[in-house]
């Protein structure tokens, strides 16, 4: 179809000839047409999205962050650890800035498809802010962000145990013992509890968190934008995961969380262990939020001055929106089989809203 009338006297562009080619099922394969799942499997299917739906979403929103932050905080235990134990050639910067990318890469590849793939509560928030996005939902996008965080983080303290007690040892052993150095980015404490850098102050630590928060948020939204030609769908996670890597290498010796659910996990996760001399303070509470009004900022920033309604949506980022459009849950005029009726039915009622 090509969105025009079909009338030859009259060349007036009809919208909904353009909606309808977008949203008609054409050619459609689901993969229970071509894959026979085991009938428990089947069954567990219809509550996963009906009555429990909300949960598998939040699951996939805690894997993400689980695996970004088990990839990247792993690397940077190693190299915490490694300069105080004089580990040859354990980890690096750009170790740690790979890691991060190689994480982000896998929590978009694994989980993204199934929540959306927020894994940030600043993208959640903007969500809620301006695309109408449920709140209870959010909330509970939120607390799944957080948890993930925080059981990443609690199981690279286990695996690493005995190395941070290694290296508490060579510390209280250092003249003034361990107390000075414990809780800053260079102590086994600031492996999970971020903190400002020796010889900072606030305000750098600020408008380093927040211009570095910002791009991220540009380049996010950037790899967003289905009319964007640059940027096919399955290049996007590519250039998130590479904009996280560079800011990593860039600035994080100024000291950057760029993700809540990262920063508020592993702080909750410092405190389970070594009790309040892990809150942090004044900069904790600058190290979890700063990155939300700066990601808002981004938003706006793109949307009023860099995006264009105007512009035309390829034909490759149309084949991921018709398919998000004919899932079944959202309704695609499929006929319906004995085993799916009762599920399709119950998936009618789901606002194409919550699939961001």
């Amino acid at each position: 179809m090509t969105g025009r009338n079909t009338n030859t006297t009259d060349p007036t562009p009809c919208p909904f000839c353009a909606f309808a080619s977008l949203t008609m099922p054409n050619n459609i394969v689901y993969l229970s047409d071509i894959r026979q799942r085991p009938r428990a499997f089947a069954a567990f299917e219809r509550h996963r999205h009906t009555s429990i739906h909300w949960f598998v979403e939040c699951f996939a929103e805690s894997l993400g962050v689980f695996l970004y932050t088990y990839a990247g905080v792993g690397s940077q235990a190693l190299y915490v650890l490694g300069n105080i134990l004089q580990i040859p050639g354990a980890s690096s910067i750009l170790q740690i800035g790979l890691a991060y990318a190689c994480g982000i890469l896998l929590a978009l590849s694994v989980a993204s498809a199934t929540s959306g793939g927020h894994f940030n509560p600043a993208i959640t928030v903007t969500q809620l802010v301006f695309h109408r996005f449920p709140p209870l939902k959010g909330l509970r996008y939120l607390a799944a962000q957080i948890f993930g965080g925080y059981i990443a983080c609690l199981l690279i303290y286990v695996q690493y145990k005995t190395l941070i007690l290694d290296a508490s040892a060579v510390l209280d052993a250092a003249p003034g013992g361990s107390g000075p150095i414990f809780f800053t980015p260079n102590g086994p404490g600031g492996i999970f509890a971020l903190s400002l850098q020796p010889g900072s102050t606030m305000g750098r630590a600020f408008v380093n968190e927040f211009v570095t928060d910002f791009i991220l948020g540009i380049t996010i939204f950037a790899c967003l934008d289905p009319t964007n030609t640059l940027v096919p769908p399955s290049l996007g996670p590519m250039i998130i995961a590479m904009a996280y890597a560079v800011a990593i290498w860039s600035f994080s010796a100024n000291g950057l969380a760029a993700n809540a659910a990262r920063d508020v996990g592993g702080r909750l996760v410092a405190l389970t262990i070594w009790g309040l001399p892990a809150g942090g303070g004044s900069y904790a509470a600058m190290a979890a939020l700063t990155n939300i009004p700066a990601t808002l900022l981004a938003y706006l920033t793109y949307d009023l001055l860099l995006s264009d309604s105007d512009r035309v949506i390829p034909a490759v980022h149309l084949e991921v929106i018709n398919a998000h459009k004919n899932h079944r849950r959202v309704g695609s005029g499929r006929s319906l089989t004995p085993e799916s009726e009762g599920m399709d039915h119950e998936k009618g009622g789901v606002g194409e809203v919550e699939r961001v």
